[in-house]
């Protein structure tokens, strides 16, 4: 068997190593590191995949959330409801430009935000919601834009974890995450669904003032050479990775069709077992492209099983072992334990598994079959 790893880079890079040569080669070859033709190239390709009139590349995914922020004017002071289960950049940006963070709590089934906590949690100073597309998973944004229509309130997608997943509405409507907000960030980090190899990011939005002004912000806030027209950061997507994100975005629904092939089988290995809560997935899965695989583990030892796990050369993580209220950077007397009630039973619960595009049936059957020896 194949050596497991919780995201093999390696076999996907050997399928598609001529594409991305020839991509990188071309950049060498021309010398158009910064701002080169293979950036503007995949700007327009990922406009096209996403059906979103602009993207902006940066260089990573938390400058895009930051300067996603920037772009909308918001002041010290104003408040950003965001999800307390979730990686701490999300949380960190809003920090950084001095607003106010309002962590709530996340639905126990989907993970993501809960709607209900974004209603208690709404004031005067509220102006913007930060939903996270938490592991793949699409969130509710039919209800999250009702809500912020209602309030006049932003909306700011972090879309790291699910580039490719679809949001669907009671209307029948279908349409990519990460494109239905007024802004929204996603990162290229290595182990995204669609991934460079170093650091990358972007911004998206329909809106064309919008646009305008953070491609000013991007670039030192300059639109003319020397003429700094708003305050801006240095936050520029190189050419070497946008060769190789091109070379892969005609990949990307391929490749969330084998993250949803390989979770099929996992969430069929542990089907009715008493300490399990596998992740749901449908017959026809769009909303969910599983840049994480995560189970719930119930009445049991979660870590002990990571431990056989590891221990029998399977790679696992918790995501995430501590709450963002409960980090020394961002905890606040506003908070209360009891208003975070399924975040603190998630961080008892969760591991997630390896996933990624190149898992096979042997691998998935060892996993499986580790994971239920030592529940049983």
């Amino acid at each position: 068997m194949k050596k497991i790893q919780m995201v093999d880079l390696k076999s996907q890079y050997d399928k598609i190593a001529a594409t991305v040569n020839a991509s990188i080669q071309e950049v060498l070859d021309t010398t158009t590191y910064i701002n080169g033709p293979e950036v503007h190239k995949f700007q327009k390709n990922l406009e096209e995949y996403l059906d979103v009139k602009h993207v902006i590349p940066c260089a990573n995914g938390t400058d895009a959330l930051q300067i996603a922020m920037m772009g909308l004017d918001l002041k010290p002071g104003d408040e950003v409801i965001t999800a307390d289960f979730t990686f701490a950049a999300t949380v960190e940006v809003i920090a950084l430009l001095q607003l106010t963070p309002v962590l709530v709590d996340v639905d126990l089934v989907n993970m993501n935000i809960s709607i209900d906590a974004i209603k208690k949690a709404i004031t005067p100073k509220t102006k913007a919601i930060v939903p996270v597309h938490l592991f793949g998973r699409a969130a509710n944004m039919e209800a999250i834009m009702r809500i912020a229509n209602e309030h006049n309130l932003y909306v700011i997608e972090d879309n790291a974890q699910a580039i490719g997943a679809n949001c669907k509405f009671s209307d029948g409507t279908k349409k990519k995450a990460g494109t239905i907000g007024h802004v929204a960030s996603t990162s290229f980090f290595p182990s995204k669904n669609l991934g460079c190899y170093g650091d990358g990011g972007a911004i998206f939005t329909n809106d064309d003032e919008l646009a305008h002004k953070i491609r000013g912000i991007v670039n030192h806030g300059m639109y003319v050479r020397y003429h700094h027209d708003v305050v801006g950061v240095n936050s520029r997507l190189d050419s070497v990775q946008a060769a190789v994100l091109n070379a892969k975005l005609p990949f990307l629904d391929a490749y969330g069709k084998a993250r949803q092939d390989a979770a099929r089988k996992y969430s069929a290995a542990f089907e009715g077992h008493k300490n399990i809560i596998a992740p749901s997935i449908c017959a026809i899965c769009d909303c969910h492209v599983f840049h994480q695989y995560t189970l719930r583990i119930i009445d049991a030892d979660r870590n002990g099983l990571m431990e056989h796990l590891l221990a029998k050369g399977i790679p696992c993580a918790i995501y995430y072992p501590i709450p963002l209220h409960a980090q020394k950077a961002y905890t606040d007397t506003r908070y209360k334990e009891e208003d975070f009630t399924v975040t603190n039973q998630l961080i008892k619960e969760v591991i997630s598994l390896p996933m990624h595009t190149e898992l096979d049936d042997e691998q998935i059957k060892f996993i499986t079959d580790s994971v239920i020896e030592f529940l049983s």
